[in-house]
């Protein structure tokens, strides 16, 4: 059964690939371009189905990957990602009994004996495993404080069928290596090997209850956000029990304005809280689907309504895929987002040069150019407004500059694989939840907040050099006093390297309370004229950074 499942794999990407050589690649070549341009959405709606069905009958991986390609609507076209988005929701569920002797092989004791009652019917079946819902036997419920609860179970032989999936896939990332279409755009075997440490993960329970103990953690005492607690006493690595936090499906947009939510309030919500995880805490929940997020109303007056702003929270749920945005390439995203708020073309293509997205060596300057029109015609637009575009626009755009954007190595970082699905799903969720929702509104409040933050990072390394150039101060009147008394006592030998160097030291310290002082009087200035002239107030403000970067820099490298 493995090798059948493991060749039928195979079979079906080598035959997509060699079709898409064909058309894509060798036709071109020929003249014969428009033939595949005619037959492309034709293809790509063949090529969907094709793997829709595929995936539902062999499950496994393959419904993890078709859900990774519903969500790509920022690369693949929407004959692909529309036929694949129902492969959420159609996956088959297992049958009980299987489900139960799993259970008590894992927890060592009947079903009857663990909880005081497991419902028969599944409440969700997931590609690797199936939740019910049920209640806690009285004295495990008296101990953790509740008694409704989720039972998570590993879908039988899902080990195995793991194991044949990441073959194939290893299989396949291989033949894309040395395709250079592909090769030239993204490390493909680095990319499954990414894919596999997170498949391994999500088939471990005790690690999925860790994750959702340490997001937990990361939101305590945000009133915006939720997180079932672990029962640990029934939770093993192939069962997960967890409290029942079963809500309003975040998109069921019906039942919210029952619930007297408004969708389209929920949206920039969601937004931000992804964007906290991203841009600030660096650990983020990868599968942010709709079935994974609840809006749970709360009651005013009660202790986790919080300030009472908002009625109403998001519950996460499902932590087997989690990611982690190391620190610098969490400040590349921090730098990517401000200058994209900004509409700054050079910036963002630094900050994809700090990210990784493009290697140091590339020549940008043709793309720093590509960058800066496109926020001058597209910039700002919500998905709904960019559908109203003349599609000539895009393509007169591409015409323009689809050779300078081919000819950079770009390249995808390793773990950028679940950040990309990650903001794929929340654009998505957000655009459920209001057709009319502009990423912007959101990108933007939020990139000033970070822009504030990294001015009070550099104001701080300020106030840390001007500390230190006080305390040089408060011991220069002596040591000029001690070095005027050398040398009437004829003490002082002027050739002396280390005077020299302190004579030196002397120089710069004093160069850099000049600049001080003049970075705080232009400041001061600029911020009195601006009530009366923005403009030169403006000027003026700017300007001060020049002395402030003379005075925290300057004398850096005599240090060293």
């Amino acid at each position: 059964m493995t090798r059948a499942r493991y060749r039928r794999i195979l079979r079906f990407a080598g035959w997509n690939l060699a079709v898409t050589w064909w058309y894509e690649l060798f036709l071109p070549r020929i003249g014969l371009a428009r033939v595949a341009e005619r037959t492309r959405s034709k293809r790509m709606r063949r090529f969907a189905k094709r793997f829709h069905g595929l995936a539902i009958e062999l499950g496994g991986l393959m419904i993890k990957v078709g859900q990774f390609m519903s969500s790509r609507l920022d690369v693949l076209p929407p004959e692909i990602t529309a036929e694949l988005e129902g492969l959420q929701d159609e996956v088959p569920a297992v049958p009980f009994g299987e489900i139960r002797a799993l259970a008590e092989a894992e927890l060592g004791v009947p079903l009857e004996r663990a909880f005081a009652y497991v419902d028969p019917t599944p409440v969700a079946a997931a590609s690797l495993g199936q939740a019910h819902r049920g209640r806690l036997a009285p004295e495990t419920a008296a101990e953790v404080g509740f008694n409704e609860i989720v039972v998570k179970v590993q879908r039988p032989g899902i080990d195995a069928i793991v194991d044949v999936d990441l073959a194939a896939l290893r299989r396949v990332g291989r033949w894309l290596s040395h395709v250079r279409l592909v090769s030239d755009r993204v490390d493909a075997p680095a990319l499954v090997e990414e894919f596999a440490a997170t498949s391994l993960h999500e088939i471990d329970y005790v690690h999925e209850a860790g994750n959702a103990e340490r997001f937990e953690a990361d939101f305590s005492g945000d009133a915006r956000v939720a997180v079932p607690s672990v029962v640990w006493e029934r939770t093993t690595r192939r069962v997960l029990t967890l409290a029942d936090v079963t809500a309003i499906k975040i998109t069921d947009a019906e039942a919210l304005r029952a619930a007297g939510i408004d969708p389209a309030a929920v949206a920039p919500v969601f937004a931000t809280v992804m964007f906290d995880q991203l841009f600030t805490s660096g650990y983020f929940h990868a599968d942010p689907h709709p079935g994974n997020i609840f809006v749970t109303p709360v009651a005013p007056g009660t202790p986790a309504a919080g300030d009472g702003s908002q009625p109403w929270k998001l519950t996460f749920i499902d932590f087997g895929m989690m990611g982690e945005v190391p620190a610098g390439i969490r400040r590349g995203l921090r730098k990517l987002l401000i200058a994209a708020a900004g509409r700054d073309g050079k910036g963002l293509v630094d900050a994809m040069r700090d990210v990784g997205v493009l290697l140091p060596t590339a020549d940008t300057t043709e793309l720093e150019r590509a960058m800066a029109h496109l926020f001058a015609r597209f910039g700002g637009m919500g998905f709904a407004e960019l559908r109203e575009v003349n599609p000539r626009e895009f393509r007169d755009f591409a015409n323009e500059f689809g050779d300078v954007v081919r000819s950079l190595p770009f390249q995808l970082p390793e773990n950028f694989l679940l950040i990309v699905r990650a903001m794929s799903l929340t654009s998505g969720v957000c655009s459920a939840l209001d057709p009319s929702f502009n990423l912007w509104d959101s990108v933007e409040p939020y990139a000033a907040q970070l822009l504030r933050e990294e001015r009070g990072n550099v104001a701080g390394d300020f106030g840390r050099e001007a500390l230190e150039i006080l305390g040089v101060l408060s011991r220069l009147p002596r040591r000029v006093d001690a070095l005027v008394t050398q040398i009437s006592d004829g003490k002082l030998e002027v050739t002396n390297p280390r005077l020299e160097k302190a004579a030196l030291r002397l120089e710069k310290t004093g160069r850099r309370l000049v600049a001080a002082l003049v970075f705080g009087a232009v400041l001061v200035s600029g911020a009195l004229v601006r009530g009366e002239d923005a403009g030169l107030g403006n000027v003026l403000m700017v300007g001060s950074l020049v002395p402030l970067g003379f005075a925290v820099f300057a004398g850096r490298g005599g240090r060293r």
